[in-house]
């Protein structure tokens, strides 16, 4: 069978094809830049627990180690009031944070690419082939066919093809699907700096600074990086006016003298040759600082009508464009990754349904769209600036607003937290869903328990993911269990025979306990890590019937060789530029003392 053609090596195009590789699946990822990764300072991501567990086990955890941080808390403060603050769980040697209290990983976007890019290199069934600019599609019903231009220009045959090139996506536009949506909702300018902040470690949300007139509308944000580095985010006013060297470096120095106590000496140095400046911003001292990166990023929030036609799909920033309150964009598309890799994996090797295949629109883009409504809902309130007002209708709202953002910052409520499929095509049929209750519901994240495998070794339950079914018994006192003797065990040979019999990959774990379940319980758990049910005991029937629900029905094998092939010549084809007119993110500018004159926040 034809390996699947990934288009974009952003992010997105490259963990789906690592996904993908992990499930045996191979893939020819079409790349129009160089491949050189461009260092942006500023230009950083920030990975929920869920999405940096996704990134960790594609090979990526030393670089997550190294290039990310992980903050201690979140502060978020109202001129000069603190209105809350939220303490992260310590870090253990096993990464044994509770779900709820774990931090984001915070790192530079060229960091993670260029993670991605080495893991990718060392996968046999990966191919990433730079120079190849997309510009025609055909597709029939045994497989789909890209034509390329460029140094590699050729006929490229694939079983899937999955658009992961960005706002302006020419796969897009190949299968005319529109892009509705709302230009420039918001605006910030952005700085990359390194310094010493009064709250080392500690991620800040600072609304109405009085350094900065402490209107309704303003508002910075501080988010630590590795090696005393920090990123500053300021809210700016609707338009697109420029942002001048010297408005930007009087924000910068407004901000760190508000955030620093006054002192009655000071020294001011040269802002070049690499020194550190100091001064005073309006009486007030201006910590050292050195300067790194700036620009705009501009936030659009836009939706794919269709994000699957045949054997074609799109994902990451060529289906959804988000980002206001705090959303993060590239959380969403790598969501997307995980979700379809698991479902290509089965397709690819066994055949799949339409069901199985259209699921992936049905829940994906059911989530992004109910992230896009919420963040729609709350913009009035919390950036029209009629405070009085609302402090009138809604006694307490100050607070109120100051909540709904920590929210989309720290992926919380229904700005940031994961999805729940609670209405997926792959739900089991009805009476046989199970009615045991535990606190997760059907369709959401489970928790990341510590968990025993059949080897012995006990591992967090993200780290299984991704492979195939995970069925898990929640079984006290399985820390005494003798491991020569672990599959005979209590109601483990039942479990094993019941498990053998699935129509689909799965593999058994053991968990001390889960939140909710009583003993006994048995978990069934998607690839993508979302419950599927909750069963009281061994009930080998009804798991069967659950196991054929997550993979739509699918029946058959699909032969055919893995091998990836071209076809046709490798000469340049023709074709027009991309069609403009749709805005992406990051087209704003801002003229950088440092010399980087934009920034753009593209994550595919």
């Amino acid at each position: 069978m034809d390996p699947v053609i990934v288009v974009g090596a952003g992010p997105v195009g490259l963990s789906l094809s690592l996904a993908l590789a992990r499930l045996g699946v191979p893939t020819v990822v079409l790349d129009e830049t160089t491949g050189q990764e461009e260092t942006r300072p500023a230009r950083t991501v920030v990975l929920r627990p869920d999405t940096a567990a996704f990134v960790a086990r594609l090979g990526c955890a030393d670089t997550l180690e190294s290039a990310g941080a992980h903050w201690t808390a979140w502060r978020t403060m109202r001129r000069r009031r603190l209105r809350e603050r939220v303490a992260f769980a310590p870090r253990t040697p096993d990464g044994a944070a509770a779900p709820a209290t774990a931090s984001p990983v915070h790192l530079p976007q060229h960091a993670l690419s260029r993670a991605l890019r080495t893991a990718l290199a060392h996968e046999k069934l990966a191919e990433i082939v730079t120079g190849s600019r997309l510009a025609d599609l055909e597709q029939d019903g045994h497989g789909i066919s890209a034509h390329t231009r460029g140094p590699n220009g050729t006929w490229w045959r694939g079983s899937y093809l999955i658009g992961c090139d960005g706002p302006r996506s020419t796969v897009r536009k190949l299968l005319d699907v529109r892009f509705p949506g709302r230009t420039a909702v918001e605006r910030h300018a952005v700085a990359a700096l390194r310094c010493e902040l009064p709250w080392p470690g500690e991620a800040l949300l600072h609304r109405s600074p009085p350094r900065q007139g402490g209107g309704p509308g303003s508002e910075v944000s501080a988010r630590p990086l590795a090696g005393h580095v920090w990123r500053l985010d300021w809210l700016l006013p609707p338009g697109r006016e420029l942002v001048t060297p010297d408005a930007l470096v009087a924000r910068i120095r407004d901000s760190l003298a508000g955030w620093t106590s006054e002192s009655p000496a000071d020294t001011t140095g040269a802002e070049g040759d690499g020194a550190l400046p100091r001064g005073r911003s309006h009486g007030r001292l201006v910590p050292p600082y050195e300067l790194l990166d700036t620009g705009v990023h501009t936030v659009h929030h836009r939706l794919a009508r269709d994000w699957r036609q045949g054997r074609a799909f799109l994902a990451g920033d060529a289906a959804h464009l988000l980002g206001a309150l705090g959303t993060q964009g590239l959380d969403e598309g790598l969501r997307d990754a995980e979700n379809l890799a698991w479902k290509l994996g089965l397709a690819w090797h066994h055949g799949a349904s339409d069901v199985l295949l259209d699921s992936y629109q049905a829940e994906r883009r059911g989530a992004v769209a109910a992230r896009l409504r919420a963040a729609d809902q709350a913009l009035p309130l919390l950036r029209d600036g009629r405070a009085v007002r609302w402090r009138t209708v809604l006694p307490g709202a100050a607070r109120g607003r100051s909540t709904l953002l920590t929210d989309g910052h720290l992926g919380r409520g229904p700005l940031g937290a994961p999805p729940v499929y609670a209405r997926t095509p792959l739900a089991p049929p009805d009476g046989q869903s199970g009615s045991l209750l535990v606190e997760t519901p059907p369709g959401a994240p489970v928790t990341d328990v510590a968990v025993t495998a059949s080897d012995g070794s006990v591992v967090r339950l993200r780290d299984r993911l991704g492979r195939g079914l995970l069925v898990v018994l929640v079984a006290p006192g399985t820390g005494v269990w003798d491991r020569r003797h672990w599959r005979s065990a209590g109601l483990m040979p039942q479990l094993a025979d019941a498990v053998d019999a699935l129509p689909m990959d799965a593999e058994v774990l053991v968990t001390e306990a889960y939140p909710g379940a009583a003993a006994h319980t048995v978990l069934l758990v998607r690839p993508d890590g979302h419950l599927v049910t909750a069963l009281s005991g061994v009930r080998p029937a009804e798991m069967a019937a659950c196991a054929n629900a997550v993979r739509g029905g699918a029946h058959g094998p699909v032969t055919g060789s893995g091998r990836a092939r071209r076809s046709g010549d490798a000469a340049a084809s023709g074709g027009g530029e991309p069609a403009e007119g749709e805005a992406g993110e990051g087209e704003a500018s801002a003229v950088d003392p440092v010399g980087s004159s934009m920034l753009h926040s593209e994550s595919d």
